[in-house]
């Protein structure tokens, strides 16, 4: 029944009543991003986790969700706060899917949110971090052009804070035109610097109050 807590859900929300900040990291793992990209990408979602977990504030309230996406868009971890948190190992391969996998990022928000609130649990503006190598491929142009225009709303109305985050020789233009925010190229494999840098990011969100503009750390490890 719609607006009841699943017994699961009522459960975990009053075991760890602290208000969310969830973040879903979108991951591209076409066959652009295999070899060294994908073993950097893999390091750097384990350091992810080992530095929030080091701050017990924020394990207990950042929650990361991770889909992976090429042809196939794969919800690879559901929400779970860092401390549930076990670090996937991504194999690359096939086109980029993206337009579709934002989709997928911004429903799997909506029904996050849905359960914070049934449970009448606190969240913050959720983060999607898209990470990707190349631009929109394989896919009706439809599909991104639809995707673009419910991340605009979505920024607009304060329901996302969306990142792109360009690899090697991914393509920045398509990115700007997708993202809101300018896009940040990595510089070089520095996939554990950035991640570094978003867990410190996350941590600062998570130490606020729930409605607080945070500054954010600059990032070092990319260039605007």
């Amino acid at each position: 029944m719609a607006g009841m807590p699943s017994l699961e859900e009522a459960v975990e929300f009053a075991e760890n009543p602290e208000p969310r900040c969830p973040c879903v990291l979108l991951l591209d793992t076409s066959g652009s991003m295999q070899g060294e990209p994908i073993k950097a990408l893999n390091e750097g979602l384990k350091t992810f986790r080992d530095t929030l977990i080091k701050d017990p504030l924020a394990s207990r309230r950042v929650e990361v969700a991770v889909i992976s996406f090429n042809n196939d868009i794969r919800v690879v971890q559901d929400f779970v706060t860092v401390d549930q948190f076990e670090p996937p190992t991504l194999a690359a391969m096939g086109m980029t899917h993206m337009g579709s996998a934002i989709h997928k990022a911004l429903d799997l928000l909506q029904t996050r949110k849905a359960q914070y609130r049934t449970n009448g649990v606190a969240y913050y503006r959720p983060w999607v971090f898209l990470i990707t190598d190349g631009a929109p491929q394989g896919e009706d142009d439809s599909i991104v052009a639809q995707a673009t225009q419910r991340l605009a709303d979505d920024e607009q109305s304060k329901r996302v804070a969306f990142f792109a985050v360009g690899v090697e020789n991914a393509d920045m233009d398509s990115l700007s035109k997708i993202a809101v925010r300018a896009p940040v190229k990595l510089i070089g494999l520095n996939f554990v610097e950035m991640f570094v840098w978003l867990s410190a990011s996350m941590q600062r969100v998570s130490q606020s109050q729930v409605d607080d503009q945070v500054a954010l750390p600059p990032p070092g490890w990319g260039q605007v």
